[in-house]
């Protein structure tokens, strides 16, 4: 089941699909008000900001307002919590729908009263007449039904008198997490819940052909042992009984090996000679000058994990012919469908219930574990299922972000000016979250197995492998081709932003390139390339905090400076950077980080400082360090020995983050706006200090040593 279809193109945000005002905003007799949003808290600070939104517009406190997130049996149907949308869509959807409540409130104020809504003010969920009369909403709202169309048209407050909107309001999800308290699915512990364990096979394509269920069953503890196909697992008293016997069952299996993985040493290549699909993004073919310097060059980045820190988990619990599932996953309603198709039950039999796990990213391990808790929940009905995934089952088994080559072509003209571009790209699928039972790790085990519906790429202006591939310069000659792989060799899904961490890191390196063959300084060359004032903006404000002009060389020191805006349409980063390399050992480390961020109205200013610091982060470390290690036989990132990722050492000394706010201007996202321009400015730094252009990712490693 995905999002519901538009119903009033005219109506902001989410509201489009679900305009019911009641789907969003409820107000009891007794005053209790609470609001709703299909979208889910993934540690992005979202459910705070959110508040923010729907308590300014109904003025009523933050602390006042019971919030309800992802809950198929309780929250609108917004898909995905993905690209950046939370706040363009369920934002704008609650500025607006709290803003038609206070309105109807008033109006019911009014009416009891006999005066003119006009006259009336609201404040801390009270209504006020001008003879000092006052009403609290819940008396004003009886004989109001909020079970109505949204208007077109809102009544919103003037963001000058804002006091909720643009405050750092503290993170309500924070102090659960600081403090030890129950923050997690991985927290739960309903009452006689048992633990379960899953046996995954050695690798992909992998046969069961004997395994010691009935040895395994004897095991102190043992509750049940699956085994249906090719699904093992095991359920036990406690966790520890439970990972006992998962080794046991896994010592005793037997597996027919499945078809070899290919070399990593020569993935791109292999990528490349796949059939594909090609889709032309982008071709503009005006006259230009005529070209004095012509560049072109390959990029590429690997395979790369998720890396959740807390492997994934779910609790599922079967009673009286209804499954009830917490989950991490993004999506609560996508995976409620698959989920139904995969234990055949009805989809208001399945209820889906969004629980915070370890961060996620992406599509991690967070909806095959859910089924896992399904599956094994059918099996044990009236009792609560918790299962958890090992370290070496989630790194071996989750979607990963896909291995992306591309070639980037470009020229210059006497003046300095871009006279053509010519850039493809060479990805597999991108989004392969639930959308039936098949995109299900579980589901494809069984002895019935579902299989999964084919990948399909994500149109633009989203796009999936080719997001941010449209470089958002003047480009009066260009083309753009995505040679969409529909079928690759390991399985790929989301990673937070996409393609766009691979284009801006092949568009920024370019421009950099460009601008040195042009003799002109990187930033101006960017500016020189840019008519879109807010762009223009940030890029300025970027180098103006950095002292980008009154940079001065120094040893084993570089300084890079890229752009992007999200999806083209989001949220604006710039990002100067300066590094150090230690030529001895080849390490890189991060002196100083500027970002300059451009995301409309700010909601959160904190929230929003929180996702560009973080983003930039996880940038560095995908573009400096990771790599999913791979062979013929199967996956060897098992752990963090043999997944590097960036440690506490390797943080930045200095991280600066530049808001520009633009009040009462639409919501934009930008927890996924810096990954892409961070890995350009790296790029760029990298090659000032050595020298070199480095065009493949990760770029750390060995060959920098002197």
């Amino acid at each position: 089941m995905g999002v519901p279809p538009i119903a009033n193109p005219k109506l902001p945000g989410s509201l489009s699909r679900i305009p019911m005002l009641d789907a969003w905003i409820r107000i009891a007799p007794d005053g209790k008000s609470t609001v709703f949003t299909g979208k889910a808290e993934l540690g992005t600070g979202v459910r705070t900001a959110l508040l923010q939104v729907a308590a300014e517009q109904l003025d009523i406190a933050p602390a006042a307002i019971d919030f309800v997130t992802a809950d198929t049996g309780r929250t609108p149907n917004e898909g995905f919590t993905a690209g950046s949308h939370t706040m363009a869509d369920s934002g704008t959807a609650l500025l607006n729908a709290a803003a038609q409540v206070r309105a109807l409130v008033v109006q019911g104020a009014a009416a009891q009263w006999q005066l003119d809504a006009t006259k009336l003010t609201t404040r801390n969920g009270v209504v006020t007449a001008p003879d000092g009369r006052h009403m609290h909403y819940g008396d004003a709202v009886r004989g109001i039904d909020l079970h109505r169309q949204a208007q077109e048209k809102s009544p919103l407050k003037d963001p000058a008198k804002y006091t909720v909107i643009g405050a750092s309001l503290p993170r309500v999800d924070i102090p659960a997490k600081l403090t030890g308290g129950a923050a997690y699915v991985q927290d739960m512990r309903p009452p006689g819940m048992v633990h379960a364990r899953v046996v995954r096979p050695p690798a992909y394509g992998a046969t069961l052909l004997s395994a010691d269920k009935a040895g395994v069953a004897r095991m102190a503890g043992v509750v049940k042992v699956v085994v249906d196909g090719n699904y093992l697992a095991v359920v036990a008293r406690d966790e520890w009984q439970a990972v006992l016997a998962m080794r046991a069952l896994t010592t005793s299996a037997r597996w027919q090996a499945g078809p070899p993985l290919p070399v990593q040493e020569t993935i791109h290549t292999t990528l490349r000679a796949l059939p594909s699909q090609d889709i032309t993004i982008a071709d503009n073919r005006a006259a230009t000058g005529a070209a004095v310097t012509t560049l072109s060059h390959r990029y590429s980045k690997q395979y790369v994990l998720h890396g959740s820190i807390g492997p994934s988990c779910a609790l599922g619990h079967l009673v009286d012919g209804k499954l009830t599932v917490w989950t991490h996953t993004q999506g609560v309603y996508p995976l409620r469908a698959a989920l139904a198709e995969m234990v055949s039950m009805p989809f208001d039999a399945v209820r889906c219930i969004h629980t915070e796990g370890s961060g996620c990213y992406g599509q991690n391990g967070a909806d095959d574990v859910a089924a896992d808790a399904a599956l094994i929940a059918r099996a044990l009905p009236g009792i609560p299922v918790r299962v958890q995934l090992m370290r070496d089952q989630e790194n071996q088994w989750e979607p990963y972000a896909p291995a992306i080559s591309s070639q980037l072509s470009a020229s210059i003209d006497a003046s300095g000016k871009i006279c053509d571009w010519q850039y493809e790209l060479w990805s597999g699928s991108h989004n392969e979250r639930p959308g039936n039972a098949g995109k299900l790790i579980p589901a494809t085990l069984l002895a019935r197995p579902f299989v999964p519906s084919p990948s399909v790429p994500m149109p633009m202006p989203e796009g999936g492998g080719d997001r941010n591939a449209i470089p958002l310069y003047v480009l009066p000659k260009s083309r753009v081709v995505n040679h969409f792989l529909p079928v690759t060799p390991l399985r790929t899904s989301a990673m937070r932003s996409l393609g766009a961490h691979i284009n801006l890191f092949a568009i920024e390196s370019m421009m950099d390139e460009l601008a040195a063959a042009a003799r002109i300084d990187p930033v101006q060359f960017r500016l020189k390339h840019l008519d879109n004032e807010r762009a223009r903006a940030v890029i300025q404000s970027a180098a103006a905090r950095f002292g980008w002009d009154k940079r001065k060389a120094k040893p084993d020191h570089g300084f890079g400076f890229a752009f992007g805006q999200y999806k083209n349409i989001m949220g604006y980063v710039a990002i100067a950077v300066e590094i150090r390399l230690d030529r001895s050992t080849g390490d890189v480390r991060i002196a100083r980080v500027v970002a300059a961020v451009d995301c409309g109205q700010m909601v959160n200013p904190d929230g929003i400082r929180n996702q560009i610091e973080g983003g930039i982060l996880q940038s560095a470390s995908w573009t400096l360090y990771e790599q999913l290690q791979f062979g013929p036989q199967g996956i060897a990132s098992v752990d963090w020995a043999s997944y590097p990722i960036m440690r506490y050492s390797g943080v930045p000394d200095q991280v600066d983050v530049v808001l520009l706010d633009r009040p009462g201007t639409p919501l934009l996202g930008v927890a996924e706006a810096a990954q892409g321009p961070m890995a350009g400015a790296l790029g760029n730094a990298l090659a000032h200090v050595t020298g070199k252009r480095w065009r493949d990712l990760p770029l750390a490693g060995p060959h920098l040593k002197s």
